[in-house]
């Protein structure tokens, strides 16, 4: 049985990869936003970001997260 700070320390990397990965999709549907043909002036960002943070998406990411997480730990394990 792993040891509490050993455990703690897992949990502290699972929510760090999973943070990188949730930054990264938010990131990749804000440039979504501006691929369109969109530029700043027609699109301010604040607007692109109103659009983006949504509930939706929010559920989306974490579960892409968490399943991110999941396949680079095995790979990580098994090297």
């Amino acid at each position: 049985m792993k040891e509490p700070s050993e455990r703690r320390h897992a949990v502290y990397r699972a929510l760090l990869e999973m943070s990188f990965i949730v930054f990264l999709f938010y990131s990749n549907l804000l440039m979504g936003q501006y691929n369109a043909g969109h530029s700043f002036s027609d699109r301010p960002i604040l607007v692109a970001c109103k659009n983006i943070i949504t509930f939706d998406n929010f559920i989306v990411g974490v579960i892409a997260a968490f399943f991110g997480h999941v396949a680079f730990d095995n790979i990580r394990n098994r090297l």
